[in-house]
């Protein structure tokens, strides 16, 4: 079943009318309505496109946050092989908010970390709603040395909303498990490309994001907080949220002009999650495109140009 998304209201009154007309055709074979059918589905064809057009800051949150989007675990189960996961931070638990192991991409060996939100009820308690705890980062980093040691690139995947607030992440070390994820990003000498499969959100995305590529998929959203967050700052009022996404310059194309990001993955008309298949493949024709760049520097070469390329993010676009 379809999830819509609020300001797809009028999009699943049309759609819901088309399938209405076909459900009587099935229960009724004498009736024909093919034609009503088809009419419904060209006009509702036409919504979706007219609705996607020119998204607002807001609306692209909305979408960024689907729940049929796909998520980290879509990907690695269709991108990679022989994934093999690796558990834990060897200092106090495991995060199942944060996945992470040895795989296979394209045949070439690798290293995937990923914040995972889960698909239903039971999944997303489990995985905190991608809501990574220190022991989250803290595996992410035993990760990315291993990687280091054995020469192999580290293709992230970020989609969390932001690190978990909790008392006892904040006991536990959490912003310094942060600050130190995103320094190992910085200081591992083999290619690290990473990929906005969703939000985006806070130094608990930078701590898997501080890569040589960064790309984003088009309805995704990267910021240093919620459009939520930052209006009950600001204005002590969460319901200016729109006023705040506007603010935030969150969406990828804002992202993209201010040279924080590197590219932009074209999602399916109507977003990720209304054909999965097709956004699986584009992230990973995207993330070979990445490797493929990569390919040809050495270890200090790598370290240099990504260090510079986090010192200098945003200027460029600000100059322009």
């Amino acid at each position: 079943m379809t999830t819509y998304l609020e300001f797809e209201k009028p999009l699943a009154e049309i759609e819901g009318k088309a399938e209405e007309l076909r459900a009587m055709a099935r229960a009724n074979e004498e009736m024909d309505v093919e034609k009503e059918a088809a009419a419904l589905d060209k006009k509702a064809a036409q919504m979706l496109k007219d609705l996607y057009k020119d998204l607002s800051p807001w609306r692209k949150c909305q979408v960024a946050r689907h729940p049929d989007r796909p998520h980290c675990k879509d990907y690695i189960e269709a991108l990679f092989t022989e994934y093999t996961p690796l558990a834990g931070d060897r200092n106090f638990a495991d995060d199942h908010a944060v996945m992470g192991g040895l795989a296979r991409f394209n045949d070439q060996p690798v290293v995937v970390i990923g914040h995972e939100k889960g698909h239903d009820t039971a999944t997303r308690i489990t995985r905190n709603f991608g809501m990574a705890r220190p022991e989250g980062y803290r595996k992410a980093i035993r990760l990315m040395d291993m990687a280091d040691r054995f020469g192999l690139p580290v293709v992230t995947l970020i989609d969390t909303p932001g690190a978990y607030p909790g008392k006892g992440a904040e006991e536990r070390g959490q912003s310094e498990a942060i600050a130190r994820s995103t320094q190992k990003c910085l200081s591992i000498g083999v290619p690290l490309v990473s990929v906005v499969i969703g939000e985006g959100g806070s130094g608990g995305a930078v701590g898997f994001a501080a890569g040589d590529r960064i790309a984003m998929l088009e309805h995704s959203v990267y910021s240093v907080i919620s459009p939520e967050g930052c209006a009950s700052i600001l204005w002590k009022d969460a319901e200016k949220m729109r006023e705040a996404a506007e603010a935030l310059r969150l969406t990828a194309q804002d992202l993209k002009k201010l040279a924080v990001i590197d590219r932009i993955i074209k999602e399916p008309m109507g977003g990720a999650q209304r054909n999965r298949a097709a956004t699986l493949d584009a992230v990973g024709a995207e993330i070979q495109l990445m490797l493929k760049e990569l390919d040809d520097k050495d270890r200090s070469a790598l370290i240099k140009s990504r260090r510079k390329k986090f010192i200098e993010m945003g200027s460029k676009g600000l100059a322009a």
